[in-house]
């Protein structure tokens, strides 16, 4: 199968140099969407020490094995850029330079090549050449100050923020509008330098014009949307679990006071000096009911209220399961490509891609004799591959 399916994208061609976290999430993304993504590999593996069966952010893709360390390894990849519409790359600033598959090579290639690095610190700036880590870059943007409860450590939201809301979300933003001026008339190929730090900060934009305001403190759980409002937050079931509150309208707290029961007894929303008072009252009708109990409550409700489910319970839920928001494929349930198009939908159409198994499929449908498996001399010799944990000069640690 030559391309990934019929989205949006299709008839894109990218190609991935291979990494770990927000790059490889970007380049799924894009194959979601239609995109022809053609991951090149490193003979000897690297990145995550994942079955790379289940690393489902490979799904949509093909590879194939270069290793760019070998005197002919750079030329491969350039053959597949001279093809391809967009190339995404997660090293350190200056090692796809010094592997000669950098911008320069690149561009001079196909002069129409977006040209997407991923990294977490940016191409400069003093912290450029460290690694770091999601926690790291979302620490020093001020976003990671503001999750979790007053009084105590910052909560780590996974790695959503940082890596894939701030890092692979705006590669994908930026490649994509570079891609419509490259094709438009007059335009060229260009180099996006999508940074971490720089997603992250960017995310809380509107945080920062409240705080202008003065109406955000600078402090956790002391906020409308950071826990401190006590009718938008969590709450303890009977039964152990959690229900999700965010009755911020009046029409909406009207109605949720009511079903939880505390109407005529809570204290007034607007009585800031009486919302220790009010989350208690909250927080112990809430414990009176198992979670499924209060699901049924406000099920059919403008309440805002919704029952905290799992990663494992998710996709039952009966909304979920209506909309298809999760799909099974290869024996895995994944989330199912997003967005939606009425004209061009996604799909989930190929497993995660195994490290060299397309090389011949895609040399013959890129026109690219050159990656073919029988010319590659260089598959048993891993000395001087680009693995990600055996040289650290040349790894790819500081996109995440």
């Amino acid at each position: 199968m030559a391309a990934t399916g019929n989205g949006p994208l299709a008839g894109v061609r990218v190609v991935e140099l291979a990494g770990i976290g927000p790059g490889p999430f970007a380049a799924m993304l894009l194959g979601d969407l239609g995109a022809d993504v053609v991951r090149v590999d490193r003979p000897g593996g690297g990145g995550l020490a994942i079955d790379p069966a289940y690393d489902l952010t490979n799904r949509n893709k093909r590879s194939v094995l270069v290793d760019l360390k070998a005197d002919d390894g750079p030329e491969r990849v350039l053959d597949l850029v001279e093809r391809a519409d967009i190339l995404i790359e997660g090293f350190r600033p200056g090692v796809a330079e010094r592997l000669g598959v950098g911008p320069e090579p690149c561009l001079a290639r196909n002069p129409k090549l977006v040209y997407g690095r991923m990294t977490g610190w940016g191409q400069d700036g003093p912290l450029a050449q460290r690694a770091g880590h999601d926690i790291t870059y979302i620490a020093v943007t001020g976003t990671l100050s503001m999750i979790g409860k007053a009084g105590e450590p910052p909560t780590v939201p996974a790695n959503l923020v940082g890596d894939y809301a701030g890092g692979s979300l705006y590669l994908v933003v930026g490649v994509l509008a570079a891609l419509h001026h490259a094709r438009v008339e007059g335009g060229s190929g260009q180099v996006v330098d999508a940074a971490i730090t720089d997603g992250a900060a960017h995310l809380a934009t509107m945080i920062h014009g409240m705080m202008a305001a003065g109406g955000w403190q600078d402090r956790r759980g002391a906020n409308l949307l950071d826990g401190g409002c006590p009718f938008y937050g969590t709450y303890e079931t009977a039964d152990g679990q959690y229900m999700a509150v965010g009755a911020l309208e009046q029409q909406f707290y009207d109605e949720f006071v009511r079903l939880l029961g505390i109407k005529d007894t809570a204290p007034a929303r607007k009585d800031f000096d009486r919302w220790g008072e009010l989350r208690a009252a909250v927080a112990a009708r809430f414990k009176e009911k198992t979670r499924a109990e209060w699901t049924a409550v406000f099920e059919d409700s403008d309440a805002c209220v919704a029952p905290v489910l799992s990663l494992r319970e998710a996709p039952a839920h009966p909304h979920l399961a209506a909309r298809s928001t999760f799909t099974d494929h290869g024996g895995i349930t994944q989330p199912a490509p997003a967005p939606r198009f009425s004209a061009t939908p996604g799909s989930v159409t190929r497993p995660p891609a195994q490290p060299g198994a397309d090389t011949d499929e895609v040399a013959h449908d890129w026109g690219v004799p050159s990656i073919r498996t029988g010319d590659d001399r260089s598959g048993d010799d891993r000395s001087g591959d680009v693995r990600t944990g055996d040289d650290r000069s040349d790894d790819d640690r500081g996109t995440r």
